[in-house]
């Protein structure tokens, strides 16, 4: 053996033995329960980062079952991670001084993919460095034909069963990015901003967004609010253009806001939405889903087509100017922004295709009730899990955006001849309007070709079939431009990867027969709603069956002074960079000591070192061991009697030794299967560092020169059961050792990564 370990000599190579000996691939064996976790895929294309790491909670129990014997199936995959792959790729082409308006909807799309190819296999690599064992030939991509086929038949089954629907609801909608989010993508930040006090005439109003008074259509108050008992029935004039709305009441209203009176604007504002909705009242877009105030009767000339945040300003000028802006005073308040860039939201009710959520999640809330899934640590998120379930909404699942699966509904355009369209001409014009309008100048076929978006009235007809309409026979038919939420496609990733038949389960893959349910869904605890919560709705839904039976959730990686880390802070650390200088075992060891059950876990230089330092220490016993084999002459396994309790000779400090790793052995073994790494891996620094190396090992040198055989017996047996009990946390360093000193086992040729685990048999 080398003089020092030196990671880079072998972790490449390890990997690829491992890999070459198809020991990540399992057989399924019949009356054998299998282990099975599906990974939380990835960005595809992107490279990884230290959450990622934390995969290696993943790795630990994988080696440990399949360890145990179990058919062991870690299944890896990527996402295609729609608006984010597609939010990279615009500013890439913005750097070349174009957009996505420059093309249409086809040619983007392949532009993204093979933007998106370039570094397909990039985290696929990184990895394998870190030494994740997982069953690469099972590798699945969330835009694989296959994938995306099960996808749409869910999709169409929702709607057979009328969970879904089209709705103009008020979502939330990035006019930069041009997209609508769900709830939970939304970021709020604290902000500095006006509240405006203005003169309705019969009534004083307070609001942050004057700019949308032109889409007012009611004041509404607080039926407690004495103030105002005697306004109610009476109407308010909107100031600038003189519009009277009917004063209300709603017990929502908040009386210690601004004046207690609230405008309602149910086209621009979720309270107001459903006071709106409550209340039948009429709706008024004035903000586009461009972001600039819209061409129509209620909103002034000077301020059609400004921009949201312009318009505000021009609006309170013009208050001021007629005297109608009372006063304005600074406030705090929480805004809603976009989780990708970061912009201030626009709600806007637009149509858009929601999924019909609380027949969906009460099964799901049963499953856990139940018990049939498990939620790790439970005291902490079953509670959370149970709140989101219970209050949850209707889920928008469209997004105005090219990069992901396009919803698989078509529109008749002689049927539906208000649908707005966007296209490119063939004369790379870019060309906007409605079709009855576009098809005196245009033929279809041109319009198709150069498409980029369309958007349909909420009372548009459509169908499933792509050949002619099922009413008037026309062929001029475009599918939906929207695509899916990417939670839609990663809801159902332990179905579809496993080869789940979606309409008929029982007549589903082999490998989803004998896999599903899995066993541990490990992810990081802020998803719980985005994705466990969903893949429970889904999973149940199709198949009556959960799709994992435990959850364990873990926390963030943070700096070493606790800090989430951020480009912008300048502490991101890359888990490469890390494994380059100190080797993966370092980093993953780094990971798991000392970390409580969801905690944050702290990284820093510092602690990578020290799980260095134990690599090292590891391969110093073990250089030791085998050079004392060697001096006493022992070539290979069969020259040392092996070790069984009743060998003789053994003295008091053998018998202590070997009571200390069988405690060892359990305590690592019971605290793996509660979850508790952090513990699992800290009994076994201590039991090898000081127990083994620092007491044991110091105490045989003496009885090894005077040539006493017996210690090498237990110091042989002692390595390699902590090998085994240590592979799953730091697989490098230890599968090196089981190699070099092969000769020493009884069967040279068998890997680390396949052998018993110590209870199990040798």
């Amino acid at each position: 053996m080398e003089k020092t370990y030196n990671p880079k000599n072998f972790e490449e190579n390890i990997y690829s033995l491992w890999e070459k000996s198809g020991v990540f691939t399992p057989r399924q064996v019949q009356g054998k329960h299998p282990f099975t976790i599906i990974l939380p895929l990835p960005n595809a294309n992107d490279p990884m980062h230290m959450g990622h790491a934390l995969f290696t909670v993943e790795d630990i129990l994988i080696r440990y079952h399949r360890m145990l014997g179990d058919p062991t199936l870690w299944l890896p995959g990527g996402d295609h991670a729609g608006i984010e792959t597609q939010f990279v790729f615009e500013k890439h082409l913005a750097k070349e001084g174009k957009s996505r308006f420059d093309y249409d909807r086809e040619t983007l799309y392949k532009l993204i993919w093979e933007f998106a190819n370039q570094n397909k296999d990039l985290n696929k690599n990184q990895m394998k460095q870190l030494g994740f064992s997982m069953d690469w030939s099972r590798y699945h991509y969330s835009l694989e034909p296959e994938i995306v086929e099960k996808v749409l038949q869910t999709f169409k089954k929702l709607l057979a069963d009328g969970l879904v629907y089209r709705g103009e609801k008020i979502v939330n909608y990035c006019t930069f990015c041009g997209t609508g989010f769900s709830d939970l993508e939304i970021v709020y930040k604290e902000r500095q901003d006006f509240l405006y006090y203005l003169n309705y005439k019969t009534v004083n109003i307070a609001t942050t967004r004057p700019e949308t008074i032109f889409a007012d259509v009611a004041v509404a108050v607080n039926s407690r609010d004495k103030r105002y008992k005697k306004l109610l029935g009476k109407n308010a004039t909107i100031p600038l253009i003189d519009v009277e709305i009917p004063i209300i009441s709603d017990d929502n209203i908040d009386v210690k806001f601004g004046t207690g009176a609230l405008k309602v604007t149910p086209a621009h504002d979720p309270l107001d939405f459903e006071i709106g909705t409550k209340n039948n009242l009429p709706m008024f877009n004035v903000v586009g889903i461009d972001g600039k105030l819209q061409n129509i009767d209620r909103v002034p000339e000077e301020l059609r087509g400004v921009y949201v945040n312009d318009a505000r300003k021009n609006t309170v000028e013009l208050l001021k100017k007629k005297g109608l802006l009372i006063k304005e005073e600074p406030i705090t308040h929480s805004v809603g922004t976009c989780y990708k860039c970061g912009r201030t939201i626009e709600p806007l009710v637009v149509p858009q295709w929601f999924v019909k959520t609380k027949p969906l999640a009460k099964p799901a809330i049963d499953a856990v009730k139940k018990g049939k899934t498990k939620i790790f640590p439970k005291k902490r998120f079953e509670k959370l899990y149970f709140d989101w379930m219970e209050n949850i909404r209707d889920w928008n699942i469209s997004r105005q955006i090219v990069w992901g699966p396009r919803i698989p509904v078509l529109y008749c355009l002689d049927c539906n001849p208000d649908i707005q369209i966007n296209f490119i001409d063939k004369s790379g014009q870019t060309v906007s309007g409605k079709y009855n309008e576009l098809s005196v100048k245009y033929s279809y076929e041109e319009i198709s070709n150069g498409l980029q978006t369309l958007s349909s009235p909420i009372n548009s007809s459509y169908q499933l079939t792509d050949t002619k309409c099922d009413k008037c026979e026309s062929s001029n038919l475009l599918q939906e431009t929207d695509t899916f939420d990417t939670w839609f496609l990663s809801g159902q990733w332990p179905l579809t990867t496993l080869g789940v038949n979606i309409d008929n389960p029982k007549n589903s893959s082999p490998d989803f027969k004998y896999f599903y349910p899995t066993s541990v869904l490990d992810t990081l605890w802020d998803i719980l709603f985005f994705w466990v919560g969903r893949m429970m709705m889904f999973g149940l839904y199709i198949t009556g069956e959960v799709p994992f039976k435990a959850v364990h959730l873990h926390a963030r990686v943070v700096d070493k002074f606790g800090k989430k880390m951020s480009k912008s802070k300048g502490n991101v650390v890359n888990p490469i960079e890390l494994i380059d200088r100190f080797g993966a075992d370092a980093l993953r060891l780094a990971l798991v000591m000392g970390v409580a059950p969801a905690s944050d876990i702290a990284i820093s230089d510092e602690k990578v070192l020290g799980g260095r330092n134990f690599a090292n220490k590891v391969w110093n016993i073990s250089r030791f061991i085998n050079m004392k084999l060697d001096e006493a002459g022992i070539k290979s396994y069969g020259d040392l009697p092996s070790f069984k309790k009743n060998i003789k000779g053994l003295n008091i400090s053998d018998k202590k030794i070997i009571n200390k790793l069988v405690v060892t052995t359990k305590a690592v073994t019971d605290n793996i299967e509660k979850y508790k790494f952090g513990l699992a891996a800290e009994k076994l620094y201590a039991f090898i560092w000081h127990d083994f190396a620092d007491s044991y090992i110091e105490s045989t040198k003496e009885r090894l020169s005077s040539g006493d055989n017996t210690p090498l017996s237990v110091l042989r047996y002692i390595l390699f059961t902590s090998l085994k009990l240590l592979h799953p946390f730091m697989p490098f360093v230890t599968e090196a050792i089981w190699q070099e000193m092969k000769h020493q086992r009884m069967y040279p040729k068998k890997m680390l990564i396949e052998s018993k685990w110590p209870g199990t048999g040798n």
